[in-house]
């Protein structure tokens, strides 16, 4: 039998490494499985867009990674069981073992507990939610009426949505709910561009506003205040599925796998976590957030390690940076905002239509990576030392 690699989740971390250990480890020695709830690969950061009336073309993961040995598995994760080395999906098999296992699941909206929060409000966490709200806010304009949509939650999502539904469909009205002040991320420059676009957008800005419930029809705030809305939409923030911690791996308070400095995990070294549901701390001291880049930086790191140990090679090491924040305003502008080792923004930033053709083409790079999973594969590829053989190979011998 090969060593049987499984990856779970084929977003931009899980995809880039899958096609990265075909591309470096002989298919003789091995088989990389892909577990993935969706046909296609999704463009977490465009869901925006996607909700605000714009056509985002996909692809398909079996043509990303036709042509590879790579074997997709259309399938929910439901359960984790490291010491079995099996992964229960919700398929008609049930079950998937391993040796070793990429955990790539990343993260989906987080409610924080707001009663109605899960009932009524819509969120951009994922293609399907994110269909539900274009469903929505096409029903809102198809009554003529206008209508009222409220983007709750002042991050950077928060504000990407809610400039892209404000640019797509001017009929409707937008309010941006913050808890604190628009843009603190920011530098003082870029904080006034921003709030310039909103103006320019017709957005309602709402400071140091919390919300203490959600309703179908209204959002109800701990100062009393009650806003109308024909569409909530929660971009407060994100968590991870309850996966790991319910399979015993040693995870933070929030669930986030907790790896070493080369995303193995510190309780089962067999299984190395990348993307959002790894909690590792960046080349400043502080802890990496969820984003696109982090990605990218321990998908590559946990690649270099996972070809390291089953190779016996040298395991280099990425440098784990968090160089700053690409921010679209819509399609014609947007906010490039650098920040130093401390994670503060530099005073100087870049904006406008300059902006936007950088965060597009950032966007288009990463897809086009994403699509070409073993682009320039070497014709040499390395082969596993013999104690790295699957274990029923090994027993056979």
């Amino acid at each position: 039998m090969k060593h049987r690699i499984v990856v779970l989740g084929a977003g931009y971390a899980g995809a880039y490494v899958a096609g990265n250990l075909a591309r470096r480890l002989s298919p003789a020695d091995i088989e990389i499985t892909v577990v993935n709830a969706e046909p296609d690969f999704v463009e977490r950061l465009r869901l925006h867009q996607l909700a605000a009336g714009q056509e985002i073309e996909t692809q398909k993961l079996v043509d990303i990674f036709a042509g590879t040995p790579i074997r997709l598995r259309l399938a929910r994760v439901i359960a984790l069981d490291p010491e079995r080395q099996v992964v229960t999906v919700a398929d008609a098999d049930g079950e998937l073992g391993y040796d070793t296992l990429l955990y790539a699941l990343g993260s989906h909206g987080d409610d924080r507990g707001v009663p109605g929060a899960a009932e009524h409000a819509f969120d951009v966490a994922s293609r399907p939610s994110a269909l539900r709200l274009r469903d929505r806010l096409d029903s809102l304009e198809e009554q003529g009426e206008g209508g009222n949509v409220l983007v709750v939650g002042d991050g950077l999502t928060g504000i990407e949505t809610a400039t892209e539904i404000a640019e797509s469909r001017p009929g409707l009205s937008v309010t941006l709910v913050g808890r604190g002040e628009l843009g603190t991320q920011l530098s003082a420059g870029a904080r006034s561009h921003l709030r310039q676009a909103c103006d320019r957008l017709g957005i309602t800005v709402l400071e140091h506003t919390s919300v203490e419930s959600v309703e179908a029809t209204r959002v109800l705030c701990t100062d009393g205040t009650s806003l109308a809305s024909d569409a909530t939409v929660w971009t407060v923030g994100f968590a991870v599925a309850p996966i790991a911690a319910a399979a015993g791996l040693e995870v933070t308070d929030n669930g986030r796998i907790l790896v070493d400095r080369t995303m193995r995990s510190l309780s089962h070294p067999n299984v190395y976590a990348v993307g959002d549901s790894v909690f590792t701390i960046g080349e400043n001291g502080l802890p990496l957030p969820m984003s696109c880049a982090s990605a990218g930086y321990t998908g590559m790191q946990a690649m270099k390690a996972i070809v390291g140990h089953l190779t016996g090679s040298k395991i280099g090491h990425v440098k784990l940076d968090y160089p700053g924040n690409h921010i679209s305003l819509g399609r014609q502008d947007g906010i490039l905002q650098m920040v130093d080792h401390e994670a503060q923004a530099k005073p100087k930033y870049m904006g406008g239509r300059k902006a936007a053709r950088i965060k597009a083409g950032i966007l288009k790079m990463s897809l086009w990576t994403n699509s070409h999973p073993t682009f320039c594969m070497p014709t040499r590829k390395r082969h596993l030392t013999a104690a790295q053989h699957s274990p029923a190979e090994k027993a056979v011998a």
